[in-house]
């Protein structure tokens, strides 16, 4: 029997999944939460083989709940639930070493095929998902995708130069940088492009 955990902030798709996921012989649902300490707190007390998270909780993300799972030496597997189509999300979420990728309007049928398809140790990736990554790929560095963050938080060149410990030039080129490879007139609307792609 697969022991599973949901995560999902959505009260009524919670149940309706775990309600569903009941009703395979192989499946048990063990353990629901709407938030990502909750979800933390119950996959360390049920010890679930399969894990279902959403990305947008409250608390804690589900990529942040997936990079901790990731630092155990066992770990249930990780399947990612989301309505977020961005190729950013979808990096994010491979880089935290998820085993599975997929959108919320797929049919239970393809769910439990992928539940078993990671318990087997395959990775399942949304196909729409995979080609949107590829096709537009994160043009953005890491320090770039810092800078874009602290921007997006309010924060002024002079008070970058502070948190960054960089030169008030430095910041400077590294915002123009930023604008060139999003194609953006400023840096509010770099802020956008990159949201909108998930890419911050």
């Amino acid at each position: 029997m697969l022991k599973i955990v949901i995560a999902e902030d959505q009260k009524m798709l919670l149940g309706a999944i775990g309600s569903l996921l009941n009703l395979e012989a192989d499946m048990e649902v063990i353990g629901q939460a709407v938030n990502g300490d909750e979800v933390w707190t119950l996959i360390q007390e049920k010890q679930p083989d399969v894990c279902l998270l959403d990305i947008e909780m409250p608390g804690k993300s589900g990529l942040e709940v997936a990079r901790l799972l990731n630092k155990l030496k066992q770990r249930p597997r990780i399947i990612v639930l989301t309505t977020f189509a961005k190729p950013g999300y979808f990096e994010k979420a491979v880089k935290a070493g998820v085993d599975g990728y997929l959108l919320k309007d797929r049919s239970i049928e393809e769910l439990t095929a992928a539940i078993r398809k990671v318990v087997h140790g395959e990775k399942v990736y949304s196909q729409e998902l995979m080609v949107d990554y590829m096709c537009d790929p994160n043009p953005l560095s890491d320090r770039e995708q810092e800078i874009l963050r602290l921007v997006a938080e309010g924060k002024t060149t002079k008070e970058l130069t502070h948190i960054l410990y960089l030169s008030y030039g430095t910041i400077r080129n590294y915002l123009s940088e930023i604008m060139q490879k999003l194609g953006a007139k400023n840096r509010l609307e770099a802020v956008d492009i990159a949201r909108n792609k998930g890419w911050i």
